[in-house]
C-alpha cells in the first residue's frame, strides 16, 4: 500500500460495528494520556518535574494496540507509549510516583519514565538500549507458542531503533520460529534529531519486511480506528496462525525527543502538516460531528480525568522519597533462590567449606567432565519440563562440543533449538520465556561470542530483579579458555566481564562432580548465572561422579589440600596447575578451589590465609583487573594483620590469547606458577 493512500486514512473514520458506548470508552482511552502529558508539560515548565518524554501526537497507536489485545498478552511499549500504561489500567499516582523516583513507584526510585514492567498488568517495559525488547518478545512469544496458549505479543520500536542490531536478530528469529509477534514501528520520521533520511534509504518499513519473508502492513498511525481494528484483526490471526507480522504505523511526534531537545531541527511546515492530523482532537471532532458525542459529554469526560489527575497528583507528590538502605538495596539485585535445590553429594570431593551436612544419594562412578555436564543438563531437563535449551548447532548436530547430542531425540526440537547466529535475540527470547515463567538455556558456541549479547546480559538479565522484581531465570553455558591453540577469539577468559555487573551470578567448575551440581544449581536458581567450563577439561578430566541428581551450593569453595606453609586460591584449570605444583614440590600448602566467584565464599578464603599467612592467587585470566586483583583487596583488608608475606598474583600475561602453542604457553601462567610458590614459600 502505498504512503499516499495510507495518508487519505489519516482522517477517514470507519464506524464499522461499533457501538457508541465502543466509541465514546475508545475516546476515553485516547484523551487520557493526552490530557495527562499536558499536566506534565505544565509541572514541567513550573519545575515539579525534571524531564518528560513526549507521545503527544502518537497516542492513537499506545492506546489502539493495547485495545487489541486480550488482558493476558504481553506488550513491549516505549518512552513514548504512556497510552499503554493508561489503557492497561495503571494507576495515574502510581506512575507518577515512578516518573518522580518515589519510593512508592514501580521500580522503587530505582529506575525513571517507562524503564520498568508490571507482571500484573502484562507490560515489560523498555531500557535506554531500545532494541533489545524485541529479543524479550519473542521469548514471550515462544512460550505462548510452546504451551499452546494462542495468544499475540506486541512489541513497539521507534524507526530510529530500528537501526539496531536486535531489531534485525528480532525479527528474523521470529520469522524462522513462526513467533506470534506484532513488531509495531511508529515512524514518525526522526531517531532524536536525526531525519529518516540518514537513517535508511528505503522508502517505507513495510519494504523490509520481504527480506525477512513476512507478512507486512502500513497503519494511518493517528487513526484509532483504523489502528485497532487493523491490531485487533492481526493479532486473532496470529493467535490462530502463529507468525510474526511487521506493523508500521505512521505518524509524527509533535515535541522533541525529549523535552530539554526541543524542535528546532524539524520544518515548521511538517508540525503544521501533522497538526491537522493530530490523533485526539481530529476523533474528538468526528464523534461530535457524528453525533455521538455531545459537547456537554465531552467536557465531562475531560473535567472528571483533570479531576482525578490533579487527586493522584496531590498524594503522588506527598509520597516519601526512598531511603538508602544498603541491605534492602543489595538484596533486592537477585531473586530469592533458597528453595527448590536438590541435596548435596557424598564423594570424595565433598564440600568441607560448607555447613551443609552432606546427604548420601548413591554410588559414583569416573566419568569425564563433558560426560557431568551432559548427565546434570539432561537431569535438569527432565527436572524441569518447562527448560528450553537455545544455541547454534545444539540439535541434530549436538554442538561443538557434542554436549547436547542426542537431546533432540530424547526431548524434542520444541525444548532443544538451533538458533539463528544472533546472540542478542536469543538471550533476550531467554529472558522472555522466564517472564512467562518458564527456564532457559543458552549455550555459546565459544565463550568469546558472548560479547555480541552483552546489553542483553548486562543491562536486562542482570538488572531486572533490581528494577522491577522481575527474575531472570536463565543459565548462559560459556565454554572458555586457552591451552588448545585455538587463538584470540576462541580462549579467552572473560569472566571478569559479569563479575563486574550486580545481578549475575558467575559460576566455574574444576572437575566433573562440581561441574554437574554446578550446573543443576544453576538451573534451580531463578537468577542469570554465567557457567563457565573450561573446553581443555572436557575430556580431559575425569572424576568420581553420582549418576543421581545432586547439587552444590553457590557461594562454597571447596578446600582441595590442606596444608600449613601457603594457601593458593584459584579456580578451574587452576585447581589442576596448583595440585601438580604443590606434588612436584612437597610444599604444605592450602589449595583453595573457588567454584563461584558470585557469590564468593570470603569465609574460606580468610581462614586459610589466617591459618598460612602466605597466599598466592591464581587464574589463567589475564592479569590487569583479573579476579586476583579483587582477591588480594579482600585479603588486604580483612586479614592483614594475619599476613607474613606479601600477596602474590599469578596470571596470563595481558595480551590476546596467541595461537602459535609455544607463544599461547608462555602466555599462560602455568609454567611461572612452581618459581613463584617456591619463592613464596621461601619468604
Amino acid at each position: 500500500m502505498s504512503l499516499e493512500a495510507t495518508e487519505k486514512r489519516q482522517l477517514t473514520y470507519e464506524r464499522g460495528n461499533h457501538s457508541d458506548a465502543f466509541l465514546i470508552s475508545t475516546y476515553e482511552k485516547l484523551v487520557y494520556p493526552r490530557i495527562i502529558e499536558e499536566k506534565m508539560l505544565s509541572l514541567l515548565r513550573q519545575g515539579k518535574i525534571s524531564k518528560w518524554f513526549s507521545g503527544i501526537g502518537q497516542e492513537a497507536i499506545a492506546v489502539g494496540a493495547t485495545m487489541a489485545l486480550q488482558d493476558d498478552e504481553y506488550i513491549l511499549p516505549m518512552h513514548r507509549n504512556l497510552g499503554v500504561f493508561t489503557t492497561r489500567g495503571m494507576p495515574f499516582r502510581k506512575l507518577f510516583a515512578q516518573w518522580q523516583g518515589k519510593a512508592t513507584g514501580y521500580s522503587k526510585g530505582r529506575e525513571r519514565s517507562f524503564h520498568f514492567g508490571s507482571q500484573e498488568h502484562k507490560v515489560v517495559g523498555m531500557i535506554s538500549h531500545l532494541g533489545p525488547q524485541m529479543g524479550i518478545a519473542d521469548g514471550i512469544a515462544l512460550a505462548h507458542k510452546l504451551k499452546k496458549e494462542n495468544r499475540c505479543t506486541i512489541v513497539f520500536t521507534g524507526d530510529g531503533a530500528t537501526s539496531e542490531g536486535d531489531f534485525h536478530e528480532s525479527v528474523n528469529v521470529a520469522a524462522v520460529w513462526d513467533l506470534p509477534v506484532l513488531f509495531i514501528i511508529e515512524n514518525n520520521g526522526y531517531g532524536l534529531s536525526t531525519p529518516s533520511s540518514e537513517q535508511f534509504r528505503m522508502k517505507q518499513f513495510t519494504d523490509k519486511a520481504i527480506g525477512y519473508g513476512i507478512e507486512t502492513v502500513q497503519l494511518a498511525g493517528n487513526n484509532i480506528l483504523e489502528v485497532y481494528d487493523a491490531l485487533a484483526w492481526w493479532a486473532n490471526s496470529v493467535r490462530e496462525n502463529p507468525r510474526p507480522v511487521l506493523i508500521e504505523c505512521m505518524t509524527f511526534r509533535m515535541r522533541g525527543h525529549e523535552e530539554a531537545s526541543g524542535t528546532k531541527y524539524v520544518p515548521k511546515e511538517l508540525f503544521e502538516e501533522w497538526g491537522r492530523k493530530d490523533p485526539v482532537a481530529n476523533y474528538e471532532n468526528w464523534l461530535v460531528a457524528t453525533g455521538v458525542l455531545t459537547i456537554a459529554q465531552k467536557d465531562e469526560i475531560r473535567a472528571r480525568l483533570k479531576d482525578g489527575i490533579e487527586a493522584d497528583l496531590k498524594v503522588a507528590f506527598e509520597e516519601p522519597e526512598p531511603v538508602p538502605v544498603e541491605t534492602a538495596e543489595v538484596g533486592d539485585v537477585y531473586a530469592n533462590s533458597a528453595t527448590g535445590l536438590l541435596p548435596l553429594a557424598t564423594g570424595p570431593l565433598e564440600d568441607r567449606a560448607s555447613s551443609q551436612q552432606p546427604i548420601a544419594i548413591g554410588e559414583s562412578r569416573e566419568i569425564r567432565m563433558i560426560d557431568a555436564i551432559q548427565e546434570g543438563m539432561r537431569q535438569s531437563m527432565e527436572r524441569h519440563p518447562e527448560l528450553v535449551l537455545m544455541g547454534q548447532d545444539i540439535a541434530e548436530y549436538g554442538g561443538a562440543f557434542k554436549i547436547t547430542d542426542g537431546f533432540v531425540e530424547k526431548f524434542g526440537k520444541d525444548r532443544v533449538r538451533n538458533t539463528p547466529l544472533c546472540e542478542s535475540a536469543i538471550l533476550g527470547a531467554a529472558l522472555g520465556l522466564s517472564i512467562k515463567g518458564m527456564k532457559a538455556m543458552m549455550e555459546m558456541q565459544f565463550a568469546d561470542f558472548v560479547s555480541e549479547g552483552m546489553t542483553q546480559i548486562c543491562n536486562n538479565l542482570a538488572k531486572i530483579h533490581y528494577r522491577w522484581g522481575q527474575h531472570a531465570d536463565v543459565v548462559v553455558r560459556m565454554p572458555t579458555g586457552a591451552g588448545v591453540g585455538a587463538g584470540p577469539f576462541h580462549s579467552q577468559s572473560n569472566e571478569m566481564w559479569f563479575v563486574k555487573t550486580p545481578g549475575l551470578k558467575v559460576v566455574y567448575p574444576s572437575n566433573p562432580y562440581d561441574a554437574k551440581g554446578l550446573l543443576m544449581t544453576a538451573f534451580d536458581d531463578p537468577n542469570p548465572v554465567m557457567f563457565f567450563e573450561h573446553k581443555a577439561m572436557y575430556r580431559s578430566i575425569s572424576g568420581p561422579v553420582p549418576e543421581q541428581p545432586y547439587s552444590i551450593p553457590f557461594g562454597k569453595a571447596r578446600v582441595v589440600r590442606e596444608g600449613s606453609d601457603l594457601s593458593i586460591i584459584t579456580y578451574g584449570m587452576g585447581v589442576h596447575w596448583a595440585t601438580a605444583v604443590q606434588e612436584e614440590t612437597g610444599i604444605s600448602m592450602d589449595i583453595i578451589d573457588l567454584r563461584t566467584l558470585v557469590p564468593l565464599d570470603v569465609e574460606t578464603i580468610l581462614a586459610s590465609v589466617k591459618k598460612t599467612g602466605k597466599v598466592l592467587l591464581l587464574h589463567e585470566d589475564t592479569l590487569t583487573a583479573g579476579f586476583g586483583g579483587e582477591l588480594a583487596a579482600i585479603i588486604a583488608e580483612q586479614a592483614f594483620e594475619y599476613l607474613d608475606a606479601p600477596i602474590m598474583r599469578v596470571a596470563s600475561w595481558d595480551t590476546p590469547v596467541p595461537f602459535a602453542v609455544p607463544l599461547e604457553q608462555g602466555f599462560l601462567p602455568k609454567g611461572r606458577l612452581r618459581e613463584a610458590v617456591e619463592r613464596l614459600a621461601g619468604y
